[in-house]
């Protein structure tokens, strides 16, 4: 990970260039393997209607409409799990870029663009500070402290996993859809502390992914909705009389 960061900030000056320039050639490398769960996830999307007509049909007996779901998948040629493996990919490419910001001189004190002026420290910005306007630090506070530390790039990243989770097809079990809802905002919070140049590799990784995802589902025939989830998920539900 270094050898290529290194070469690319050979070539581009800077290491937060080289850390994006980096992020597109794992995409490359890994392109296959997340074409094939995208394309999964894009099937998933395509039978969601049959999903919940299984769910109203079998609503009091789970055990019937897991059954069935498998069998629908099993059908459709669908592996209701391919959606994790751009997540997987992931973990050993953040786990060796992490140790490289925190692990070598060269990136110590090294500058992005903007206010990123150390690539290897947290986002010194923070929205509970209204971003410098309000003269005093929240993340002394006892207990609450830690969490009360979110700068732009975070909510950026966090933004970014939003927009990418809202391109697939939720979760049919309500437990599972709300931890997909809430997964963003947990990860937002948790990366707030991390080094700014895992959060931009983070952001900039989910936005390439948002566009090959959208790209892939347009291939198999799938509409995008990614604008009409947008607007469901901020609209506001009707109350049931």
């Amino acid at each position: 990970m270094f050898w290529a960061i290194d070469w690319f900030y050979k070539l581009l000056g800077n290491f937060g260039l080289a850390i994006l320039a980096v992020t597109v050639l794992i995409k490359l490398i890994f392109f296959p393997l997340a074409n094939k769960s995208y394309a999964s996830m894009a099937k998933m999307k395509a039978v969601q209607p049959q999903l919940v007509e299984l769910r109203e049909r079998y609503g009091d007996d789970k055990m019937k409409q897991q059954q069935e779901m498998m069998e629908l998948y099993k059908r459709e040629k669908i592996n209701p799990v391919a959606g994790c493996l751009p997540i997987l990919i992931q973990i050993p490419v953040f786990f060796s870029l992490y140790k490289v910001l925190f692990v070598t001189i060269e990136m110590r004190h090294a500058p992005f663009f903007g206010w990123i002026k150390d690539l290897s420290a947290p986002d010194p910005t923070n929205i509970f500070t209204l971003f410098g306007l309000i003269p005093f630090d929240p993340t002394h506070l006892p207990v609450v402290g830690p969490f009360l530390w979110l700068g732009i790039w975070p909510i950026i990243m966090g933004i970014t996993m939003w927009v990418q989770m809202k391109l697939n097809p939720p979760p049919p079990d309500p437990t599972q859809q709300m931890i997909f809802e809430w997964m963003p905002v947990i990860f937002t919070f948790m990366l707030a502390s991390f080094p700014a140049g895992l959060v931009i590799y983070w952001a900039w990784n989910n936005l390439l992914s948002v566009i090959q995802q959208a790209a892939i589902m347009k291939k198999n025939g799938v509409k995008v909705e990614l604008f009409d989830n947008l607007k469901a998920s901020v609209a506001r539900k009707p109350k049931s009389g």
